[in-house]
């Protein structure tokens, strides 16, 4: 989903010189972002393949939950202090904290058949579609 928003040059300018300093290019600051996770899903006959980007998260930090149709991934950036003494941070561009991200799929997934490997700050899941399950007619006595 794309987060859009509206910018007016103007409101931003005269507001800027009261409140906060001009930011000539809205939404180049990183402290103002929240983290992201980016992901691509595929499809194919027989399963679902996603790839979610997670730079700087380490394996163990991430869960991955699977209920029916509905996929939820979440990772958590934790912060490296590494302030010496006599030392100060003048510009940090690192994001850490929470990330998560939640959709839902067109069709149930087998939770006992997902594989899923890290590599390089990518995950990469092979989400099996759940077989359909055939009806069973009942006799009447």
């Amino acid at each position: 989903m794309a987060n859009i928003t509206r910018f007016d040059p103007f409101e931003d300018l005269f507001r800027g010189f009261f409140v906060r300093p001009v930011d000539l290019m809205p939404g180049t600051d990183p402290t103002r972002q929240a983290p992201s996770m980016r992901i691509d899903v595929k499809e194919s006959p027989e399963a679902y393949t996603v790839h979610a980007e997670l730079p700087g998260v380490d394996k163990n930090d991430i869960k991955i939950d699977i209920d029916g149709a509905t996929v939820t991934l979440s990772a958590e950036r934790k912060t490296e202090k590494e302030v010496k003494e006599g030392e100060r941070v003048l510009r940090s561009e690192r994001t850490f904290g929470k990330i998560a991200r939640s959709f839902t799929l067109g069709q149930e997934i087998d939770e006992e058949r997902v594989l899923a490997r890290y590599n390089d700050g990518v995950l990469d899941l092979t989400l099996p579609k759940r077989t359909a399950r055939s009806g069973r007619r009942i006799a009447i006595e």
